[in-house]
């Protein structure tokens, strides 16, 4: 179930602010953050984002396609290996 339409998306505010202040100073430095759970608003299109992982921080570029996803979307936090592996297994007689 998704959050109600009358509260709108949510954003953190500390990210937000961050990106503002970025857009105004005109840099475009990666930010780091915790807030896996903040939606995309427009705003943050054009920049870099670290996005923690629980162990490491992943650097996402934000384009246009991920506008309404969440952040943590685009920074897996479990590493796929593989599969179990088949082992052909060979009889001797004794």
């Amino acid at each position: 179930m998704g959050r109600s339409s009358k509260k709108g998306p949510y954003i953190d505010e500390k990210l937000l602010k961050k990106v503002m202040n970025q857009k105004s100073m005109g840099k475009k430095e990666p930010i780091k953050t915790w807030a896996r759970a903040s939606q995309i608003p427009p705003e943050f299109v054009g920049h870099t984002f670290m996005i923690h992982t629980g162990r490491a921080f992943k650097e996402v570029y934000i384009s246009e396609t991920m506008v309404g996803h969440r952040l943590g979307e685009f920074a897996l936090t479990r590493t796929f290996r593989g599969h179990g592996r088949v082992v052909k297994r060979v009889v001797t007689k004794t």
